[in-house]
């Protein structure tokens, strides 16, 4: 599960820094979770890291520490897009929104 999220959060930052550029998108992931979720954390460094994610892809965030962890909560509520340039980034960051509880698609 670590390696996991590790993974996820280096695609999210390296896939940030392409959607930002003038890059042509093979593929596009939408992506929207219109009610408040959350993510209970017990390593701050993560739940930093994850909030800062959240942030970078248009998310409202929140944080609150509470009982020994962190509760990262977070929504989207309007339908936002990241470019993607392969199939396969489209397919890991999907896998990675639905484990967040969002509604994901792409398209090509």
């Amino acid at each position: 599960m670590h390696r996991f999220l590790a993974l996820a959060l280096i695609l999210v930052a390296s896939s940030l820094v392409t959607a930002s550029s003038d890059v042509s998108a093979a593929e596009v992931v939408h992506f929207q979770c219109k009610e408040w979720k959350a993510k209970h954390i017990h390593d701050e460094k993560k739940a930093d890291t994850i909030a800062a994610t959240l942030k970078k892809l248009g998310c409202e965030v929140k944080k609150e520490q509470h009982n020994g962890h962190m509760d990262v909560k977070y929504r989207c509520p309007k339908e936002r897009t990241l470019p993607v340039k392969t199939h396969a980034e489209a397919v890991k960051w999907e896998k990675w929104f639905k484990e967040f509880g969002f509604k994901v698609y792409h398209t090509h």
